[in-house]
């Protein structure tokens, strides 16, 4: 069975938000070799078992091993430039919704990755979270119901929707 690269919705960067990324990325590279010598450096105080400093720097590699491989296969794959305009709510667009039919009580949001959230000042909803899941292919005026983690069910209707332009 082959995989079909139309699964996943494509992830649009601004050129800003991709060369940030890259920059972090490429400061993540530039920097194996200093946690390299850091672990070296621990190694050499004595018995692994009760080193503190070699776990810590063992684990600060992990962490940043598996920041670089996100990032390599994000930037891999990222478009950059503008989403092209949609018809229905999907990831990569900043969504107006009102609460519980009071067009009083809106909120606006980001619904994309948490990689994305670096680079707004706006609140960000992964679309796998509840809230994500209720709204995707929604159109304007449409009325979704998701359960919040506290068990009730909210109601939401979605007023607007745009790419966000970064």
């Amino acid at each position: 069975m082959s995989t079909n690269d139309n699964e996943a919705p494509a992830t649009w960067l601004s050129q800003d938000a991709y060369d940030r990324l890259q920059a972090e990325l490429d400061e993540l590279i530039a920097n194996r070799p200093v946690i390299a010598a850091e672990i070296n450096a621990r190694r050499e105080e004595g018995d692994l078992r009760e080193n503190g400093g070699y776990h810590a720097a063992r684990e600060e590699q992990g962490k940043a091993e598996g920041r670089i491989r996100y990032l390599q296969e994000l930037l891999r794959t990222a478009k950059v430039g503008e989403a092209p305009k949609a018809d229905a709510v999907a990831p990569g667009m900043v969504v107006t919704i009102y609460f519980d039919d009071d067009k009083d009580d809106t909120e606006t949001f980001l619904l994309g990755s948490r990689e994305i959230a670096s680079t707004t000042d706006l609140t960000v909803y992964s679309p796998e979270s509840a809230l994500g899941k209720a709204i995707l292919g929604g159109r304007a005026d449409q009325t979704c119901t998701y359960t919040a983690p506290s068990g009730a069910d909210i109601k939401v209707t979605i007023v607007k929707f745009e790419p966000f332009s970064g």
